[in-house]
């Protein structure tokens, strides 16, 4: 995250959030008001939201398998034509090539695996490095 990080006019927040949801909607509503601040417009938010909430909630359930007392270290920076976010959690990690495909035929009616498929589609750049317990998303403007 060091482009955004070096740009004083970029918002920068780290959380150390515990794996329960009411920690993770008080940061999802921040960064939400950090990119309104910057100019990002309706449909950006809701890209923005949908990829952080998928991704907050993977690392909360799988990551961490729903285990409150283990936490979620994220960090974003948001300035006017960028945002980038970390997400990492105390998991074993996951091989992204071994995530079965949602829109397979034999999988169209499992109820879950959308969620990196949905971050994969709305970010920009999406980068899972080994071991696998981390996420790093970038969101530019057009």
């Amino acid at each position: 995250m060091s482009s955004e990080q070096m740009n004083p006019d970029a918002w920068h927040k780290e959380y150390d959030l515990a794996s329960k949801r009411a920690e993770i909607d008080v940061a999802v509503g921040e960064v939400l008001e950090a990119c309104t601040s910057k100019g990002f417009d309706e449909s950006a938010s809701f890209a923005v939201r949908l990829s952080l909430e998928e991704a907050l909630t993977n690392a909360m359930m799988h990551g961490n398998g729903g285990d409150e007392s283990k936490r979620i270290l994220f960090s974003c920076s948001v300035s006017e034509t960028r945002i980038e976010m970390s997400i990492q959690d105390e998991g074993p990690g996951f091989d992204p090539e071994t995530v079965p495909d949602p829109t397979a035929d034999e999988n169209l009616t499992i109820a879950s695996g959308r969620g990196l498929a949905l971050i994969k589609a709305f970010m920009t750049n999406v980068e899972i490095p080994r071991p696998g317990n981390q996420l790093q998303l970038v969101f530019e403007k057009v």
